[in-house]
C-alpha cells in the first residue's frame, strides 16, 4: 500500500486518520504542522500527503504549494473544518486531488485516499509513457552514431 504523510495539529483528528489508514495497510509519517512536514518531506519518501489547512507555523495550502513544486507526482488531500478555508481549497482544484470537510467519516477518508492514489498511478503511467519515446529516440541516435563510427573505422 501507500506511504502517507499525515499533517494535522489536532491530535484526535491525526490519530483517527492514522488509525483508519494503518488498518487498511498504509504506512504512515506524521507531523503536527507544515514546518515539521517539510522536514519529513526532506528526509523521507511518501506517496500521498493528507494535511489540515489551518495549522500554526505553516498552513496546509502553503505546504501543498511546496510539495507540488518539489514533488509534482505526489497527490494531495486537504482537510478543514472552516468554511472560508474550504473556499480557499476549492480555488486550488488544480493543485489538490481531494478536500475533506471535518468532521468526516472513515468511508469518506478511504474514498478520498483511494481516488487520490488512483489519480497518482494514472499520472505516473502518463509520465512514463511520455518519456518512453524520448528514451527510445536517444537509444536509436546512439546506435546510429555507433554504426557510422564502426563503418568509418573499417574503411
Amino acid at each position: 500500500m501507500a506511504r502517507v504523510l499525515v499533517v494535522e495539529d489536532d491530535e484526535a483528528v491525526r490519530d483517527f486518520v492514522c488509525r483508519v489508514l494503518s488498518m487498511h495497510g498504509h504506512s504512515l509519517l506524521t507531523a503536527h504542522d507544515g514546518a515539521e512536514a517539510v522536514e519529513q518531506m526532506n528526509a523521507h519518501h511518501f506517496d500521498l500527503l493528507i494535511s489540515d489547512i489551518a495549522m500554526p507555523v505553516m498552513d496546509g495550502i502553503s505546504l501543498a504549494l511546496k510539495v507540488r513544486a518539489s514533488r509534482p507526482h505526489v497527490p494531495i488531500i486537504l482537510m478543514t473544518g472552516y468554511a472560508n478555508e474550504r473556499q480557499r481549497a476549492h480555488n486550488l482544484s488544480l493543485l489538490i486531488e481531494g478536500l475533506l470537510s471535518k468532521p468526516f467519516t472513515m468511508d469518506q477518508l478511504l474514498a478520498e485516499v483511494g481516488n487520490a492514489l488512483k489519480v497518482s498511478r494514472a499520472r505516473k503511467a502518463e509520465m512514463e509513457a511520455a518519456s518512453a519515446p524520448i528514451a527510445a529516440q536517444s537509444s536509436d541516435s546512439q546506435d546510429g552514431i555507433s554504426s557510422s563510427e564502426s563503418k568509418s573505422s573499417s574503411d
